[in-house]
């Protein structure tokens, strides 16, 4: 029988990414969409970029302004509100590894989610926003599966 996990039922989940601009902001904001009260939620990047108009305007679509998102890096994070996540869920490889060096000294859990870099996609404005809605269906499906229980025992 597996130990308990604090991850099983977390209350705060951090997301993270190469640099904080496409793919941890949209599941942030699907995730704190999806649990408006019940979870804490941030995102942070491995580096430091700018926020992608694109990753902004998929998100519109689903009603979901993510316009005001400040990118930062996870010390960035840490320095402001420290990194007292229950659960860590990486986006990228460099977000991954950098999670884990981290998680040394924390009590977090880390999940790895490989997802598609939608920036690097080739093509007409069309074919990119595509592309950038393709990351935020994959990502709201692994959310939707992931946290599907979050809350369900209470009561």
């Amino acid at each position: 029988m597996a130990a308990p996990s604090r991850a099983r039922d977390p209350q705060s989940v951090l997301f993270a990414c190469a640099m904080n601009s496409v793919r941890s902001p949209m599941a942030e904001s699907l995730l704190q969409h999806m649990f408006p009260q019940g979870l804490y939620v941030k995102s942070a990047g491995a580096r430091r970029g700018e926020l992608d108009p694109f990753a902004v305007s998929v998100m519109a679509e689903l009603g979901q302004d993510i316009s005001a998102h400040k990118p930062q890096t996870f010390e960035e994070l840490e320095d402001w509100e420290g990194l007292n996540f229950d659960l860590i869920i990486t986006l990228s490889p460099e977000a991954h590894h950098k999670a884990l060096e981290l998680t040394r000294t924390l009590a977090a859990d880390v999940e790895y989610w490989p997802t598609q870099d939608p920036t690097t996609i080739e093509g007409s404005r069309d074919q990119k926003l595509a592309a950038y809605r393709d990351v935020c269906d994959q990502l709201l499906m692994r959310i939707r599966r992931r946290f599907a229980k979050v809350g369900a025992a209470s009561g």
